[in-house]
C-alpha cells in the first residue's frame, strides 16, 4: 500500500501552471520534479490541500483562486517614487526588478511598471497576485519524512 500525501509527508511532483486563459507560467517537464515537505508550508496553500490524500502516480487538475494563491492584488503595494531613490541605476525600463527595504525591515521585491520623468511606479505586489492559477499535477513519489526534514521545514 503506498504512502497518502499528509503533514510530514515528502512528495515530489511534475507540474505544468497556467493562468485562467491556459497561458503558460511554468512547466516542470524535463526538469527534476518539485520536492517539499507537505504541512510546512512550503506550497501555495489551494495546491497544498488539493493533494491531501493522493499517492504516487496521481494525477491531477487544480484551480486555485488568488485567496488560497498569492493572495489579491494589494493597491497600496502600488507606489509612485522619485526617480532619485534608484541612485547608481542610469537606466529604469518597465520591467525591472528591484529589492527594497518593506516596511518591516525586510527584503521586498518591486516591479517597475511605468516611468514618467522623474517619477517611477513600482510594485511590490507578488507577480502572481490576483492570478487564478491552473495546475497539472502527476504525484511521482511520497515518502516519509526523517526527524531531521521534519525539524527543517523541508526535504534533504
Amino acid at each position: 500500500m503506498s504512502l497518502l500525501i499528509g503533514d510530514n509527508a515528502v512528495v515530489s511532483l511534475h507540474y505544468k501552471l497556467s493562468d485562467a486563459e491556459g497561458n503558460e507560467i511554468e512547466n516542470s517537464a524535463g526538469a527534476e520534479p518539485l520536492k517539499y515537505l507537505h504541512g510546512a508550508g512550503n506550497l501555495i496553500p489551494g495546491l497544498e490541500n488539493a493533494l491531501v490524500g493522493k499517492s504516487t502516480g496521481a494525477e491531477l487538475t487544480v484551480a486555485v483562486p488568488p485567496e488560497d494563491a498569492y493572495g489579491e492584488v494589494v493597491p497600496q503595494l502600488i507606489q509612485e517614487v522619485d526617480r532619485e531613490v534608484f541612485q547608481g541605476v542610469d537606466s529604469i525600463e518597465p520591467g525591472m526588478a528591484f529589492q527594497a527595504q518593506g516596511q518591516d525591515g525586510g527584503a521586498q521585491r518591486v516591479v517597475v511598471t511605468a516611468v514618467d520623468g522623474d517619477k517611477v511606479t513600482i510594485d511590490a505586489n507578488h507577480p502572481l497576485a490576483g492570478v487564478e492559477l491552473h495546475f497539472d499535477v502527476q504525484v511521482v513519489d511520497v515518502r516519509p519524512a526523517t526527524d531531521e526534514e521534519v525539524d527543517h521545514g523541508h526535504p534533504h
